[in-house]
């Protein structure tokens, strides 16, 4: 039987999502554990995407396989018994064997987080981005809707980026502020590497006002990374949802972080 499942984690504690080889923390590696103790036999586990270091997510999507006979709230239940407290099961469910949570993903969305305020907190460190110069959301979203559609996204992937090719369809990138905090909201057909942290730079950038609006249209045309501004870290970087063909009828639910909605 193949199941689908939701996961959310507080990324600060894991090298990222993927398993590394010289058994550093990873999300994978942590959720595979506490599944083979349920399934009474070893567990791989196929994700949406792959976050980094210190990168969280509110709707991460997955599958694995299993022969065990357990009911869905068995498996729920008893997963999150032997997790620790930044990760947890949200929903499983089964699905049929060609469902795939990496490569029927036809959308992934993130959303990247910046407290905005002149003094930090310590009730969102590590949640959050913090930037104390003062933003302005009406030139960010000014500047967030020339990234909107099929581009070249060359300026704003990691030197290191694997991506055999870094063209990229943005289905939409909002901008809103929601008291100090802002939120960049982004969803497209695939990212690149560091391509939303690449992203928030540049926006904070514009938003602070050493750089107009435009300066997005330049960027993407020039196609050198060296041109952009700096990385953003990743404390304020979530990834909320991936999207599947209605076929599947995965569960849906409200777009993350938690603290965030309503």
């Amino acid at each position: 039987m193949r199941y689908a499942i939701g996961i959310d984690y507080d990324g600060n504690n894991y090298r990222g999502w993927q398993t590394q080889q010289d058994g550093v923390p990873s999300v994978q590696l942590t959720l595979e554990i506490a599944l083979s103790q349920i399934a009474a036999h070893p567990v791989m586990v196929h994700a949406a995407g792959r976050t980094d270091a210190g990168v969280h997510a509110s709707g991460m999507i997955a599958h694995f396989d299993s022969p065990a006979s357990r009911k869905p709230f068995n498996w729920l239940l008893g997963t999150n018994s032997k997790l620790p407290p930044d990760i947890a099961l949200r929903w499983i469910q089964p699905v049929s064997d060609d469902f795939h949570a990496r490569f029927k993903a036809i959308a992934r969305r993130y959303r990247f987080v910046i407290f905005n305020s002149t003094q930090r907190t310590s009730l969102l460190a590590g949640k959050v981005t913090w930037h104390y110069h003062a933003l302005d959301v009406e030139r960010m979203q000014q500047a967030a809707a020339f990234m909107v559609g099929r581009h070249d996204f060359t300026s704003f992937r990691a030197v290191e980026c694997q991506s055999n090719q870094p063209v990229r369809d943005v289905h939409f990138l909002k901008v809103w502020r929601q008291g100090p905090l802002i939120v960049l909201d982004i969803q497209a057909d695939g990212f690149l590497h560091h391509m939303v942290r690449n992203i928030a730079g540049v926006l904070m950038r514009i938003g602070e006002g050493k750089a107009e609006p435009e300066w997005v249209k330049e960027l993407l045309l020039v196609r050198d990374r060296t041109k952009a501004a700096v990385t953003a870290n990743p404390g304020g970087l979530y990834f909320v949802d991936a999207l599947y063909p209605p076929e599947f009828e995965l569960p849906r639910e409200p777009a993350g972080p938690v603290w965030l909605q309503g």
